[in-house]
């Protein structure tokens, strides 16, 4: 069995970087219109789930930012020099999946200390419903892309896609709630579903390789 030449294996991963570039380009194209709407429909309810949701999107923007940024060290100075970028950009991550769960948390129980309930917002379903799919289709390409790239960074930020992708669905479960029982506490209760998910993934992106390894184990 023949052994890839350098000069293939280098193609491949250039392709494999373009790639990745193309990922993150759509995440920030989605991201914009997710976190406008999400945000803007989430003030105007006062729902905390749909404002988390837009949060994220936020936190999605920056997190592709970083992996635009994580790719193009790698392209201009070589794959140690962007390696190097890679361990401060999935720490980046991290912090922003820790920031973004103390938000939920903090914010949930102000609104259940103070009884303050949501409207129902048929933008923000609309929305989150289509960000189900949309999300479940770019993590799932990002996460082979970085299995083969051996990229953390573009893992995590996978990760934040998935994150994404769960908290879409409680944003859906949450409003058809709203919809269906009118009760005041649906919303904070709902924002709180997600929170050991970003905490544990927020977790395993400080980490690094060694919490990656120990999560594929």
């Amino acid at each position: 069995m023949s052994t890839p030449s350098p000069s293939t294996a280098a193609d491949s991963r250039a392709a494999l970087i373009g790639e990745a570039f193309r990922l993150e380009y759509v995440t920030l194209a989605w991201m914009v219109i997710e976190a406008a709407v999400a945000i803007g429909s989430g003030i105007a309810a006062a729902s905390l789930t749909l404002i988390a949701f837009g949060i994220d999107s936020v936190i999605e923007l920056a997190s592709a930012g970083v992996l635009v940024w994580r790719l193009t060290v790698e392209l201009r100075h070589g794959r140690e020099f962007g390696e190097e970028a890679e361990r401060t950009a999935s720490r980046l991550a991290g912090a922003l999946l820790f920031a973004l769960a103390a938000y939920v948390v903090a914010s949930a129980a102000w609104k259940l200390w103070t009884r303050q309930g949501a409207e129902f917002s048929l933008p923000g379903l609309i929305i989150s419903v289509l960000a189900i799919p949309i999300m479940y289709l770019l993590a799932r390409r990002k996460l082979q892309v970085a299995e083969v790239l051996g990229s953390r960074a573009l893992r995590a930020d996978a990760v934040e896609s998935i994150t994404c992708g769960w908290l879409a669905f409680v944003v859906v479960g949450a409003l058809a709630a709203q919809l269906l029982l009118g009760a005041w506490w649906v919303d904070a209760v709902a924002s709180l579903a997600v929170v050991w998910f970003l905490i544990r993934e927020g977790r395993e992106a400080w980490q690094g390789e060694e919490c990656c390894d120990e999560h594929c184990k």
